[in-house]
């Protein structure tokens, strides 16, 4: 998907959105993927690769952005096992009430997102995700840099994997030995975390975890909110920055032409993109990349909330 045109037809504008509705899941991306309470969780490569395992994953988008946009939906009681990154890793809570536990075992630190509120978990800190609320819940998430590596699981991780086939290879690629799949001769099984790299982790305490997160706050006006980035909650840097607008009935963004890769979420209500050639009515859990170059607005029939990620610190 280039984006060196002077024109985009609303047919080209509508491939470079990625409806809520039409989300393709992947229900095996993971080594815990079999782990009790983490089963029914279901993974979203929106944009870029992201760091699934299984390389039968569905992207919705492959261009660059430098950056990385993906989801997690799970029902109540579904778990994402304890994991780190190398590069940033934000969430928006778009549904549900989810907690956050941090450390290798989950209980250095604990705190709980609401819908509309931010967590920004710095590299090398193990993290897992529960759905604590009653209603299927759904993350969208950032990762940093076009490659974002591999996920370095907690040590319990591999071993309950084991224990339900699931063997996961230095290249990063998941081995399901229940399907009669076995390691290639030519490739080894990763070896678990060892003890060393658990404590070469960082660890935070509660009082440092609740800094992690960004609450949702009631806007006062349509100007954009920076929530990463210069004059943002969080100021180190990420790849990216992030920020929320909140529109009211009939209000509209100025006109922007982005000279780098900007991405837009609707996390409430409906509005529409709005360019030369045409309009989009994007919906809420919708998500769109906007080309370089295109001058366009928002505008909104009814009040919208909306995150926007930009390349760049």
């Amino acid at each position: 998907m280039s984006d060196n045109k002077s024109s985009w037809t609303v047919d080209q504008m509508k491939r470079r959105c990625v409806r809520y509705t039409d989300l393709h899941p992947c229900y095996n991306a993971f080594i815990d993927t079999r782990t009790p309470g983490s089963a029914a969780k279901e993974n979203f490569t929106i944009i870029g690769p992201g760091v699934s395992e299984n390389p039968e994953q569905f992207v919705h988008i492959e261009e660059p952005h430098g950056f990385n946009i993906g989801g997690a939906r799970q029902p109540p009681g579904c778990v994402n096992s304890q994991h780190s990154h190398k590069t940033a890793e934000v969430f928006v809570a778009h549904k549900g009430t989810w907690r956050f536990d941090l450390g290798e075992n989950g209980d250095d630190a604990q705190v709980v997102l609401n819908e509309g509120d931010v967590i920004s978990i710095p590299t090398d800190i193990f993290r897992g995700f529960t759905n604590i609320g009653k209603e299927t819940g759904f993350l969208w998430a950032v990762l940093g840099q076009d490659d974002p590596g591999r996920v370095t699981w907690a040590p319990k991780v591999f071993e309950m994997a084991q224990d339900y086939g699931l063997v996961l290879l230095e290249s990063g690629r998941l081995i399901d030995t229940t399907k009669g799949e076995a390691v290639p001769s030519d490739e080894r099984p990763m070896k678990p975390t060892s003890r060393d790299e658990v404590a070469a982790m960082t660890r935070v305490s509660q009082k440092e975890a609740e800094k992690l997160v960004w609450r949702k706050v009631e806007a006062t006006s349509e100007a954009p909110m920076p929530v990463i980035g210069r004059n943002g909650m969080f100021s180190r840097p990420h790849g990216f920055t992030l920020e929320r607008i909140v529109l009211s009935e009939g209000q509209a963004t100025r006109s922007e032409i982005p000279d780098r890769p900007k991405v837009i979420f609707v996390q409430a209500g409906s509005a529409s993109f709005r360019w030369d050639d045409g309009a989009l009515v994007l919906e809420k859990g919708d998500t769109l990349t906007i080309p370089r170059g295109l001058s366009h607005s928002l505008s909104c029939g009814s009040k919208a909330e909306i995150f926007i990620v930009r390349q760049g610190d």
